[in-house]
C-alpha cells in the first residue's frame, strides 16, 4: 500500500503546530499519536487516512515511512529536529518552519483532535504503554507490519 504522502505530512505538521510546545512531544509520542489516529479513523470509517504501514517494535509503533518523509521535510527547511533534555532522557522533537495549511474533512478532523487531546500530554513511556495494550499492536508479531483489521477486535474481550 502507498501511503498518502500529502495527507501524511499534513498530519505530522498538524501535530506539531497544535502540540509543539509541548515539553513532552518527542519522536516517540508523535509517531504513537499518529499511530492512534490513523486506525482510530480507520475504525470509524473502514478507509485510510494516510496509508502508512506500521510496524511493531521494542518501542511500541513504528511508522514505516516516518523518517523518510520528515528528512524530506527537513531538506526543504518546513522542519527541523532538535535534540532535547526532557528529564533523565533526550527527546528527538520536531519543529515546523511553517505554518500549515489543513487540508482536512471534518470526519477526518474530529479523530485527529480526539486523538490529539486525549494523547498529547503522555509522555513516552506512557503512551508506549497505552499503544501495547491495543489490540492491534498486541496481536502484530515483533519487527511485523500492525493489521489495521484488528481495530474491530478492540471491543472484543479486552
Amino acid at each position: 500500500m502507498k501511503i498518502n504522502e500529502e495527507k501524511y505530512v499534513n498530519l505530522i505538521m498538524y501535530i506539531l503546530f497544535r502540540c509543539g510546545n509541548k515539553p513532552n512531544l518527542g519522536k516517540t509520542v508523535l509517531c504513537t499519536v499518529m499511530y492512534f489516529i490513523d486506525f482510530g479513523y480507520y475504525e470509524l470509517y473502514g478507509e485510510f487516512l494516510t496509508k502508512e504501514t506500521y510496524i511493531k517494535s521494542k518501542r511500541g509503533v513504528k511508522p514505516k515511512h516516518f523518517r523518510k518523509v520528515t528528512q524530506r521535510l527537513m531538506e526543504k527547511n518546513q522542519l527541523f529536529l532538535r535534540k532535547e533534555p526532557y528529564y533523565n532522557r533526550i527527546l528527538h522533537r520536531y519543529y515546523p518552519t511553517v505554518i500549515p495549511t489543513s487540508k482536512f474533512s471534518p470526519e477526518e478532523l474530529s479523530v485527529i483532535n480526539s486523538c490529539i487531546k486525549k494523547l498529547s500530554d503522555a509522555n513516552a513511556y506512557t503512551i508506549t504503554r497505552h499503544a501495547w495494550a491495543d489490540k492491534p499492536l498486541r496481536n502484530a508479531e515483533m519487527g511485523c507490519e500492525i493489521d489495521y483489521d484488528d481495530v474491530f477486535l478492540r471491543n472484543r474481550n479486552k
